[in-house]
């Protein structure tokens, strides 16, 4: 027989063991106009503005003068995280796969065939709109 604990507010007096309450996930600093983001470990119930357990990296979405977004990682205390428990954000889930510590995030390739067809479509409305000037020019 399988035995389900339950609820303590039950009153059975059998606590269940807290599973997964902790998150790796972004909190955003900096100012309206200049995002900055810190990979935390937190409680996942928590506010962006509590005070994390840890902070395991950052990431700087705006590209800097050389088009860089910058991101740093301390994987080993990524893993001894997991390792743990922790859950994973899906935002951070698609940072940790274009870093190489998880598979490439399918939204990942939404978003980049999304680009393709709007660069593309860009590209055929300027090269219709050149041919059109030089059609009237002549």
């Amino acid at each position: 027989m399988v035995r389900t604990p339950l609820h303590p507010a039950s009153g059975t007096g059998v606590v269940l063991k807290k599973c997964a309450a902790l998150a790796i996930r972004f909190v955003r600093y900096g100012c309206t106009n200049r995002p900055f983001y810190n990979i935390v470990v937190m409680e996942r119930r928590l506010e962006q503005r509590q005070p994390p357990v840890e902070q395991v990296g950052s990431y700087d979405k705006i590209p800097n003068k050389y088009n860089e977004r910058l991101l740093a990682l301390n994987f080993e205390r990524i893993m001894y995280w997991i390792g743990q428990g922790a859950h994973v954000s899906r935002p951070v889930l698609e940072i940790f796969g274009l870093a190489g510590f998880y598979p490439i995030h399918p939204r990942t390739y939404i978003h980049s065939s999304r680009n393709r067809k709007a660069a593309e479509k860009r590209r055929m409305e300027a090269s219709t709109t050149s041919e059109n000037e030089t059609s009237a020019a002549s």
